[in-house]
C-alpha cells in the first residue's frame, strides 16, 4: 500500500507587513520581519505564537497517518539504549567521578568514589531529582574545590544557555545559590577553595562579556569584574590549567585570540596579557614543569607547537617545538607531568602524537579503519602516564581506551552496548572522493547494510554541516540503524567550511568563498548519483544550524536534485541577521560570514542567504524543525523562511515546520525525548520512500 498525504488540507498562510531593509542602496521589503516579535516583545509577539502552532498544527495533521509508525520509531530507538548504565570512571586528585543512569530516568546521577573503585559511593548531584517539575533542565559546568569539599554547578531551565550557578557543600550537603545569573555555565576555583570565576553574558545580546570574581557566600552583585571583553566579536571564557597552577582567560574570535593568567594561588592579583592579540593569529596557552606550550597559527597556516619560560610570554621568545606542515594540521595538545599528546589531522583523519619529555620519543597510536572519530579525554589528572581517549567509527560503537603512554598498551575500558544485538560485520564503510567543480576532491563517508546493491534504487540520507572549521567525522549513532535496517544509505560530505583536510579547507568555505561549501556538498550527491548510490527520486539530504543553511542554499540552487530535504534549526535569514547587532551572537559572526554594513560582504551574503533566494519554482519535499527558544538561531528565521516558501513555490511537494514550543537549539534535555524528533524525521523520510514500518 501507498502512503497518501492527507488531502484538502491547508497550510497556515502567514500575515503579510513589509518592512523595507535600505542599505547600500538596495532595498528590500521583508514581508515577515514582524514574526522576530517574540523576543522583542513587540505588538505581534502574541500573534508570532499563534503562527507556529498553527503550522505545529498543520504539520500534525499531515503527519498523522505516520503517529504509529513514529511512536514505533522511538520504541525501537530508545529500547537500544541501554537504560540502566554508568559511564567510565575518571580520576581526578584522589577521587574517581562518574556519571550513571538509571531505568525510566531521563538524566543522571553524577557520583564519585575515593581512592578506588570499591569505595562507598558518594552521589555529588541527583539530577533526576533537580529536573522534576521542568521542561527543559540542563545542568553543566561541574566543578570540584581543589580541596574535594565543594561542587560548583550550572543550571539552565530555559535553553538559552544562559545558567545560573550554584554551590553545593559536599560535606554537607547544602546546595547555596550565590546569586550569579546569566553565566556561560563554567567556572574556575582558585586555589583557596573560596573564590570562583566565572563567564558573565550580555542578557540581550547573549554575548560572553565578563569574567568576575566571586567570594563564597558573597553578595554576586558585588562582584569584582576583573576583565571585560570590549571586543564584541569575541568570545571568553575562564579555566584552570590542568597542573592546577594557573588561571586563564581566553578572549578568541575565529581569526584571533588572546590569553591573560594568573597563579591560582593568587586570586587577587591582576590579570597579567601572555601576548597582546595580533591580528590573524590564534595561539593557546598550556603549561608543563617551567615552560608554557603554545598552539598557534602565526607564520603556520595549519599550526605548530612552541614553547617559551614562565617569565617571557611575549611571542618573540617563542621557540619552536613542532613545525608547521602543510599535509598535517596541528588541532591540539593535551599536557601530563611527563608526556604531552598532540591531536593531528592528516587527510582529513584524527592522528595522536605521544611525545615523551623524559626522552624525547614520539610515537603514533594505530586505528585500524579507513574512517573513524578519535577524540581524546576527559584526562583531567595531570600526574598520569595514561590517556584516556574515545574512538567510533559508522560501524563501531563508541569505545573508550586507556592508552599507557610508557607501555603503549591499549586497554578496551568500555564499548557502548547495543541493547538488543548488534553486529558490525553486517554493516559496511567507505570512505570515497568527489570532485568539485574546481576539482578539489572532497571525502564522502558511507555507510549501508550488507546486502546494498548500487543500481540507483536505494534510498540515500546525504548529511553535511561545512561552517566554523567544525569536522564532522565518520561516527557510530545507535539510531542510524533505524535507516540502515529499512535499506538507506547514509553518506556524510566532508565539505569545505569545515577542517577536515586543514584549516586552509575551512579558510575555503567561509566569508567571500562560502558558496564552496554549498557547491560541494551538491557536487557530492551529483557523485553518489552518478556512482549508482543512489537516484534523484530516492535522494535525501540533511543538516542543521549552519548545516540548515547549507540545506537552504542547496534547495534554491539544485531543488530537483533532492526528493526530500531536512533542516534542522536552519540558519537562513543571514542578512538580517547579521545586520541585527542586537540578535544572540551577532558580532561574533563577522569573521565567519562577513558584516553587511561593508557593500561587498553584503552582496555576496545576500546572494546566497536562503531567505532572501526564495524563487517561484518547484521545491523538494521539506520538513524545517526549530525551537521558540533557541538562542543560537533564533525561531524566526525558520519560520520566515517557511512562510516565504510558502507563499512563492510551486508544485504539490509538502512542507512542513515543526517548533518546539519548550526547547531551544540542542533540543529536548532528557536523555530519550529528543529521539521523538527523530523518530518524526525518520517517519518524515520512510513516507516519501513508502516505507510503513
Amino acid at each position: 500500500m501507498t502512503f497518501h498525504w492527507p488531502k484538502g488540507i491547508q497550510p497556515p498562510v502567514a500575515k503579510i507587513k513589509p518592512h523595507i531593509r535600505t542599505i547600500h542602496g538596495d532595498t528590500v521589503a521583508d514581508n515577515y520581519y514582524w514574526m522576530i516579535d517574540y523576543f522583542k516583545k513587540g505588538p505581534d509577539s502574541d500573534a508570532v505564537v499563534e503562527y507556529l502552532k498553527e503550522e505545529n498544527a498543520y504539520q500534525d495533521t499531515m503527519m498523522s497517518g505516520t503517529k504509529l509508525l513514529q511512536q514505533q520509531l522511538f520504541e525501537e530507538m530508545k529500547g537500544r539504549i541501554k537504560e540502566k548504565d554508568e559511564s567510565v570512571p575518571v580520576f581526578k586528585n584522589g577521587y574517581y567521578y562518574y556519571t550513571r543512569t538509571e531505568d525510566g530516568k531521563q538524566y543522571f546521577k553524577y557520583c564519585r568514589k575515593k581512592g578506588s573503585l570499591d569505595a562507598p559511593e558518594e552521589i555529588l548531584l541527583d539530577v533526576d531529582e533537580l529536573a522534576h517539575g521542568h521542561p527543559y533542565y540542563a545542568a553543566a559546568g561541574f566543578n570540584v574545590s581543589e580541596d574535594n569539599r565543594l561542587l560548583a554547578f550550572a543550571v539552565d531551565t530555559v535553553s538559552r544557555r544562559q545558567y545560573d550557578i550554584y554551590v553545593k557543600n559536599l560535606e554537607t550537603g547544602e546546595i547555596l545559590y550565590e546569586g550569579i545569573k546569566g553565566a556561560s555555565g563554567a567556572s574556575a576555583w582558585a586555589a583557596d577553595n573560596q573564590t570562583l570565576f566565572y563567564t558573565q553574558n550580555n542578557p540581550e545580546t547573549l554575548l560572553s562579556e565578563k569574567i568576575r570574581r566571586h567570594r563564597l557566600q558573597s553578595d554576586a552583585s558585588a562582584d569584582v569584574t576583573v576583565y571585560e571583553e570590549k571586543d564584541p566579536s569575541n568570545y571568553i571564557g575562564v579555566e584552570k590549567s590542568k597542573s592546577g597552577r594557573f588561571i586563564y582567560i581566553v578572549s578568541q574570535a575565529t581569526l584571533s585570540s588572546e590569553v591573560r593568567f594568573i597563579s591560582a594561588d593568587n586570586p587577587n592579583d591582576f590579570f597579567r596579557v601572555f601576548q597582546p592579540r595580533m591580528k590573524d593569529v590564534l595561539y593557546s596557552v598550556s603549561d608543563i614543569d617551567d615552560r608554557f606550550y603554545i598552539v598557534t597559527n602565526l607564520d603556520a597556516k595549519n599550526f605548530r607547537l612552541m614553547d617559551c619560560p614562565f617569565g617571557q610570554t611575549d611571542s618573540s621568545h617563542w621557540k619552536e617545538v613542532i613545525p608547521h606542515r602543510k599535509d598535517v594540521l596541528l588541532e591540539d595538545i593535551d599536557v601530563f607531568k611527563n608526556f604531552y599528546v598532540v591531536t593531528e589531522r592528516k587527510n582529513g583523519l584524527v592522528q595522536l602524537r605521544i611525545h615523551n619529555l623524559s626522552n624525547g620519543e614520539d610515537h603514533y597510536i594505530d586505528f585500524g579503519e579507513p574512517a573513524y572519530r578519535v577524540s581524546p579525554g576527559p584526562n583531567p589528572e595531570f600526574n598520569t602516564d595514561i590517556i584516556r581517549y574515545s574512538y567510533t567509527s559508522l560501524v563501531t560503537p563508541n569505545s573508550v581506551y586507556d592508552y599507557n603512554m610508557s607501555t603503549r598498551q591499549k586497554d578496551l575500558k568500555k564499548q557502548q552496548e547495543v541493547v538488543g544485538g548488534y553486529n558490525r560485520e553486517d554493516y559496511v564503510t567507505e570512505r570515497l572522493f568527489a570532485t568539485a567543480k574546481d576539482g578539489t576532491p572532497v571525502p564522502v563517508s558511507i555507510v549501508y547494510k550488507k546486502g546494498f546493491e548500487k543500481n540507483g534504487n536505494a534510498p540515500l540520507l546525504l548529511y553535511g554541516y561545512g561552517s566554523y572549521g567544525a569536522v564532522m567525522d565518520a561516527a557510530f549513532n545507535s539510531s542510524r540503524l533505524s535507516l540502515l535496517n529499512r535499506g538507506f544509505v547514509f553518506a556524510i560530505a566532508h565539505i569545505r567550511g569545515g577542517e577536515e583536510m586543514g584549516r586552509e579547507w575551512y579558510e575555503d568555505g567561509k566569508m567571500m568563498k562560502k558558496k564552496n561549501t554549498f557547491t560541494d556538498f551538491i557536487d557530492c550527491a551529483e557523485f553518489l548519483v552518478r556512482e549508482k548510490y543512489t537516484s534523484k527520486k530516492h535522494l535525501y539530504a540533511q543538516g542543521g544550524s549552519a548545516g540548515g543553511l547549507l540545506m537552504g542554499a542547496v534547495v534554491n540552487m539544485a531543488p530537483g536534485l533532492w526528493h526530500g530535504v531536512i533542516a534542522q534549526v536552519p540558519f537562513v535569514d543571514v542578512v538580517n541577521t547579521m545586520l541585527d547587532a542586537g540578535i544572540p551572537l551577532t558580532t561574533n559572526e563577522y569573521d565567519e560570514w562577513g558584516n553587511p554594513e561593508h557593500k561587498e560582504a553584503y552582496e555576496y551574503m545576500k546572494s546566497y542567504s536562503p531567505y532572501e533566494n526564495v524563487e517561484k519554482k518547484d521545491y523538494p519535499n521539506m520538513l524545517v524543525t526549530t525551537g521558540l527558544h533557541d538562542s543560537q538561531v533564533q525561531y524566526f528565521e525558520p519560520a520566515k523562511w517557511v512562510a516565504k516558501l510558502r507563499a512563492t513555490k510551486t508544485g504539490d511537494n509538502i512542507l512542513l515546520l515543526h517548533t518546539n514550543m519548550d526547547y531551544g537549539h540542542g533540543g529536548a534535555s532528557g536523555r530519550f525525548d529528543y529521539l521523538k524528533d527523530v523518530a518524526l524525521e525518520y517517519a518524515f523520510l520512510f513516507t516519501l520512500e513508502n516505507i510503513e514500518k
